[in-house]
């Protein structure tokens, strides 16, 4: 497969090193808006550097097999509808849109296309939060009545990338929203969210929190709460607590968890902790890759759809609205059910 590559920007420079070494792909090209970027990542990977225009053209010199999607937020939804329109499938980082409008029109082009959209929704794909399904499905917890997600970040990101990021529920929290749905079998029906600027002041400059938490309400009575904050000093944590009437489970609870016991006998702080999302989740972005190959080549069903995606920024929309508001929102407030 000749594969197409854009955006190559930190995920973008993982996805290139993947996609080169993977024995179904033999040809990789990349564009970015910094071409001197896309040239150097190209030379790493022993891939050619185009136009972002050229993925799109036909004919024996140009277009490609598939289209991977790393670029800037802002570029996803223009890109996804081109790669409906060439029937290209395509695997995109989320998010799809920074708000519902732009989700729904990416959404709408692809599905009158009936082309293929995968979503990166990476988690999905983890080893421990696979069990975790797998376990609740099984109904080996027993009745699941209490769900606690947490994502935390090392350290916050620039302060330029903020006003571009959707805030801490679209972009960070959003993956706990998808876990929440994937690993239960649940819709969330009812948020309350709250947060704090109390931190560095270049979020209170962009609107933004840098540490929030919800209380969501699934739709057979299971209570969960998220929580996310970008100023976590002992390193990258991301753990999922699933508690039922029979057993409890945890995930993201190793050697490497960012986490110290105040008991006695209990363990010590982790002699290297995660420091980042590519570290520990590493395997899962290789296997949602390899996913999509998969899905491109007629092989696997699509394991992250767009509306998925749809469903997870529907909750963080809910939790912006709470948060603003100060109330609790039900999600059949929220527009794209």
């Amino acid at each position: 497969m000749r594969i197409g590559l854009i955006g190559t920007g930190r995920i973008g420079s993982f996805h290139a090193e993947t996609l080169s070494r993977h024995s179904a792909v033999d040809s990789l090209v990349v564009a970015d808006a910094d071409r001197d970027r896309a040239a150097g990542v190209a030379a790493r990977t022993g891939a050619g550097a185009v136009a972002v225009d050229e993925m799109f053209t036909s004919g024996a010199d140009g277009g490609v097999d598939a289209l991977v999607i790393a670029s800037a937020t802002s570029a996803h939804a223009g890109l996804i509808e081109r790669a409906a329109r060439a029937g290209l499938p395509a695997f995109c980082e989320k998010p799809i849109a920074l708000d519902l409008p732009g989700t729904l029109g990416a959404l709408s082009a692809v599905e009158s296309a009936g082309s293929v959209l995968q979503l990166g929704f990476m988690r999905r794909f983890d080893a421990g939060f696979a069990a975790a399904r797998a376990a609740v499905r099984e109904g080996r917890l027993g009745r699941l009545h209490t769900v606690r997600a947490i994502t935390s970040d090392p350290a916050p990101p620039p302060a330029a990338y903020l006003p571009l990021s959707g805030g801490l529920y679209r972009d960070c929290l959003v993956h706990d929203f998808d876990m929440l749905r994937w690993v239960t079998g649940r819709e969330v029906t009812e948020v309350y969210a709250t947060g704090s600027d109390a931190g560095p002041a270049m979020f209170r400059e962009a609107g933004d929190v840098d540490t929030a938490a919800v209380l969501l309400t699934l739709d057979d009575g299971t209570l969960a709460t998220a929580t996310a904050t970008r100023c976590n000093g002992a390193g990258y944590d991301v753990r999922m607590e699933l508690a039922g009437e029979r057993d409890q489970l945890a995930v993201g609870l190793d050697d490497r968890t960012p986490l110290t016991s105040a008991e006695p006998q209990g363990p010590a702080a982790p002699p290297k902790p995660w420091p980042g999302f590519l570290e520990r989740f590493a395997p899962a972005y290789e296997a949602e890759l390899d996913a999509f190959l998969k899905v491109a080549r007629g092989e696997l069903a699509n394991p992250c759809d767009g509306r998925e995606a749809l469903h997870a920024l529907r909750i963080a929309e809910a939790c912006e609205v709470s948060r603003r508001e100060r109330r609790p929102v039900s999600l059949r407030e929220i527009p794209g059910d």
